[in-house]
């Protein structure tokens, strides 16, 4: 399988290699076509050019290739230019028109965006240089059509200390370069691998970056035992690691393996074996029949393509969610909206969470009713919330096979999922079990108490659809001793860098979106510190007069990691539904194959630099008003971000 043929990497649809100049752009580009590769990488003007030889008043460069060689979508799907590299004037410079480093690469990258190119690689500078860079990068980032930039960095151990641009850590001039940018969608990272893998902490800094590709090159290979390409452990996992997030690889220098002469080995006879249904596409005959030479980086190509398909293509739920990687939606609100048709349809395929109730119901009828009065007690239950039905079904199914007699009313305000509700009882001949209620059930008298109460009004942060609200008002209808169903649930909350996310609401460009919190199925992001818990509930509660207002700080050490930017904080809960048995959206927890909640992401309105080592402290309030609760959050350390959504001025929850 070509690299092309996964489904679940993203953006990882190519394998490039970089290549020297080459007056016949077309001739060059079909020979790496040929050995199987996507794409190349290709000096934008010839090298041997000296930038300082040409005269300032000159508006011609040596261009490397013509725009009338290649159609522009070849150009935009298969070439990435490199740009030269750039000096600034110096003194040496005095008295001589010549154009500068920065007229260059100002010329240069209004070329590559004349020729449609996907991408144009730079280089990265140091020191004051970043901020020259960046101020070129600036004054034509806004006139590239679909060209972005990749700055090429070495992926090399950070500094431990400091808090300004250092040698020691490219990660911070990167930043720089990215930050004097302000954060623009069309600069990414291209990370260069060195033949050493720096350690992991470093490695997952960039999972929440917008790294682009990887550069690597053929001296970072090792030679098995039949004298082919492969790589050491570490370097096989980093791949791996970036493969799954959607990122590319571009193969650099010259080959250190000889290549055979005939028709080349299978990937199993390379060393390495070949996944079922997957042949050899390495195949090369000339047209009279013997094998052709074959291309000398081909080997390195086979063994990539074996790395990129060697992890298990993604099933059933994982495969489900491969659309909502990194996609924001705003919270549902079920209390004050009505759910549509796709939404219960999406909630009831979640099958271990309503086996978990179902277990739950199970538990709390054995405890409610003892054998001896299994036959003559009847249980009353009452279902808060119930949709279409499904927590209905559950609660049945458990009644069967406890041998209890229930009673059930399902209680639900949305005329259009009590139609089917209605359908769902009739079709079941449930009519003798199952009362349906029509109403808001906080304005509902109920005719008689419940033993147990059974809601699924939790959102991905635990309490942001009401649920304490919701249950306090209906703990009225519970008889004493009764047991809620969920009985208690905590949020938990961490810092996050992920310039995904905060890209995605940076697009908007408006105050509301950055004081919106949105359930996203996060992929590309860094946790910076372990979640903490934050607010916690309990059903029933013994307070006549619950307040469910809730403020908390949290510090999150962060000893031993280096510098990162914070885009954010991300949230989960958990929750406790009867004696063991438990739901959970924590990373450390996650109920398995659930997937009816995702994580939430309350995003800053500008990124905060965390130095190296330095600790997070954030704030966060859960405030509410007669109409409506909302959250606001802040961080004050390592340095001061403004309060977000003060009074609930851009996002709420009505009540």
């Amino acid at each position: 399988m070509p690299l092309g043929k996964r489904t679940d990497c993203g953006d990882a649809k190519y394998s490039g290699v970089q290549v020297a100049f080459a007056s016949d752009i077309t001739a060059s580009l079909q020979e790496h076509l040929d050995a199987g590769f996507d794409f190349v990488t290709a000096p934008l003007i010839n090298p041997e050019a000296v930038c300082k030889s040409i005269p300032a008043d000159s508006i011609q460069l040596p261009y490397a290739h013509d725009d009338i060689l290649l159609v522009a979508p070849r150009y935009s799907n298969q070439v990435v230019g490199i740009a030269s590299a750039w000096r600034e004037p110096d003194a040496s410079d005095a008295g001589e028109k010549r154009l500068s480093g920065a007229q260059a690469l100002r010329l240069e990258l209004e070329w590559a965006s004349h020729m449609s190119l996907q991408a144009c690689i730079l280089p990265m500078p140091q020191g004051r240089s970043c901020a020259h860079l960046a101020c070129v990068l600036n004054q034509v980032i806004n006139g590239l059509s679909n060209t972005s930039m990749w700055l090429k960095v070495p992926l090399r151990p950070a500094a431990s200390t400091g808090t300004t641009v250092s040698a020691g850590d490219p990660w911070r001039a990167w930043n720089s370069v990215r930050s004097l940018c302000n954060h623009s969608s069309k600069l990414g990272a291209l990370l260069e691998v060195q033949a050493e893998v720096p350690p992991l902490q470093e490695v997952l800094r960039w999972h929440g970056e917008p790294v682009k590709a990887l550069l690597l090159p053929t001296n970072a290979f090792l030679t098995n035992k039949r004298g082919y390409p492969t790589l050491s452990r570490a370097h096989q996992e980093l791949l791996t690691r970036f493969f799954q997030m959607g990122v590319q690889v571009v193969l650099s220098g010259e080959s250190r393996h000889s290549a055979p002469s005939a028709a080349p080995a299978t990937p199993a006879e390379n060393g390495f074996p070949t996944p079922s249904g997957s042949g050899s596409a390495s195949t090369v005959a000339a047209g009279n029949g013997v094998a052709a030479e074959v291309h000398p980086l081909q080997p390195y190509h086979e063994y990539l393509s074996y790395l990129f398909r060697r992890p298990p293509l993604p099933a059933g739920q994982e495969e489900m969610e491969i659309g909502y990687r990194d996609y924001l939606q705003v919270p549902l609100q079920p209390l004050q909206d009505n759910l549509e048709l796709q939404t219960y349809e999406t909630f009831e395929r979640d099958t271990p969470k309503y086996t978990a109730y179902e277990e739950a119901i199970h538990d709390a009828l054995l405890d409610r009713v003892p054998q001896s009065e299994a036959a003559t007690r009847t249980t009353v239950l009452m279902v808060v919330g119930a949709g279409r039905g499904p927590l209905v079904k559950a609660a049945l199914s458990a009644a069967r096979r406890t041998e209890r007699r229930l009673k059930v009313y399902a209680i639900e305000k949305n005329p259009n999922a009590v139609v089917t509700l209605h359908r769902l009882i009739a079709a079941e001949r449930w009519e003798d079990q199952v009362t349906i209620v029509a109403v808001d059930m906080r304005s509902w008298r109920a005719p008689e108490q419940a033993d147990i109460l059974v809601s699924e009004l939790l959102g991905s942060f635990g309490d942001n659809e009401l649920s304490p609200e919701c249950l306090d008002g209906a703990q009225r209808f519970l008889a004493p001793g009764g047991i809620s169903i969920p009985c208690a649930y905590t949020s938990h909350l961490h810092p996050i860098a992920s310039a995904k996310l905060w890209g995605e609401v940076q697009g908007y460009n408006d105050l509301e979106h950055y004081e919106t919190p949105y359930v996203v199925k996060m992929h590309r992001f860094t946790p910076l510190s372990p979640p903490q818990p934050v607010f916690s509930f309990h059903h029933p509660t013994k307070d006549p007069h619950p307040d469910n207002a809730r403020s908390t700080s949290l510090t999150f050490p962060r000893d031993g990691l280096p510098a990162a930017l914070c885009h954010g904080l991300a949230g989960y809960f958990d929750t406790q539904l009867y004696g063991n048995v438990i739901l959970s959206i924590h990373p450390q927890t996650h109920t398995e194959d659930m997937h009816s909640w995702f994580p939430i992401y309350f995003p800053l309105k500008e990124p905060l630099l965390c130095p190296a080592g330095a600790a997070i402290e954030a704030h966060i309030w859960r405030c509410s008003a007669n109409h409506k609760v909302w959250y606001e959050w802040a961080l004050t350390e390592p340095s001061v971000s403004a309060i977000h959504n003060p009074n609930g001025r851009s996002y709420f929850v009505g009540l």
